[in-house]
């Protein structure tokens, strides 16, 4: 009888480890699962949840309460292609990079320049864009060029390349969130002039019914890029070869007349991985 206890305990033991080895089994089938269901490592499967802004056209912006823009268009497009549903959610550029790295977002889409120090904390897919410095001022100024901004009160949204650009130059620039906020200054006339995104720039110089005026504009250093989680490489990968083939089908073309139409594309920028080749526009 003094074996009995020690038994029972071995059994219990024995069933123990057999239901261990069940439900690990068992999760492992559910992991495998979930990969194949999830090859891209998306927050939900099939849906591609891609954080942008509301006020950037043509660059991407909300028209009727639709998320639009070159840039969303052509993402919607090379998403289409792998059979992903596109949600896009709203945030400030300021946060975006970091959402994106934390997974808050599987990409970020809002005409993001390349850069090192964003590097750090994403991953980028290739190029499909250049962009352009733009120089936005109140009506009247006499402000004409970058050289003349020293000693001027200059606004930039902040975390964009427009605002490294003005710190690089010793401008110390008022920092706003977002791309209303610099229009406002403008029209209230709180600030001499704004470094902006070109495309947006003139699209918000056309809008302000003689408001501001767009001084000058400069090529920017590096093309514009979605961006990944940083260890997401099924993504970014696939979502590159989607983009080469929406390049070579005419679509990056179309968008480029439709958002950007006389707008004349470097003779040394190619989109894309550089493989193909772009339609020429009509």
């Amino acid at each position: 009888m003094r074996f009995l206890p020690a038994l029972t305990r071995a059994a219990a033991v024995g069933v123990a480890a057999i239901l261990g080895a069940a439900t690990l089994t068992a999760c492992g089938s559910d992991s495998a699962g979930s990969a194949a269901d999830n090859p891209y490592g998306l927050v939900q499967p099939g849906v591609l949840r891609a954080g942008t802004l509301t006020d950037a056209p043509p660059n991407v912006y909300l028209k009727d309460g639709e998320f639009t823009g070159f840039d969303n268009d052509l993402l919607v497009a090379a998403a289409d292609k792998l059979g992903l549903k596109v949600e896009f959610v709203g945030t400030d550029f300021s946060a975006l990079l970091a959402q994106v790295g934390n997974r808050k977002f599987d990409v970020g889409s809002s005409s993001i320049t390349i850069t090192e120090a964003r590097k750090k904390t994403v991953d980028f897919g290739n190029g499909y864009d250049f962009g352009y410095f733009g120089l936005d001022v109140p009506a009247g100024s006499t402000l004409r060029s970058f050289d003349e901004l020293p000693g001027k009160r200059v606004v930039v949204v902040q975390g964009t390349v427009q605002d490294d650009y003005a710190t690089n130059k010793g401008l110390d620039p008022v920092r706003v969130p977002d791309y209303n906020g610099a229009i406002n200054q403008l029209k209230a006339g709180t600030a001499d002039a704004w470094i902006a995104p070109a495309e947006i720039g003139e699209k918000t110089a056309a809008d302000s019914g003689g408001k501001i005026t767009v001084a000058a504009k400069e090529l920017s250093p590096a093309p514009t890029a979605y961006a990944f989680a940083k260890g997401n490489d099924a993504l970014r990968e696939a979502l590159n070869k989607t983009l080469d083939e929406v390049i070579a089908d005419g679509t990056w073309t179309r968008l480029q007349e439709q958002y950007y139409p006389g707008r004349p594309i470097p003779a040394d920028f190619t989109p894309g991985s550089g493989d193909v080749s772009a339609p020429v526009a009509s």
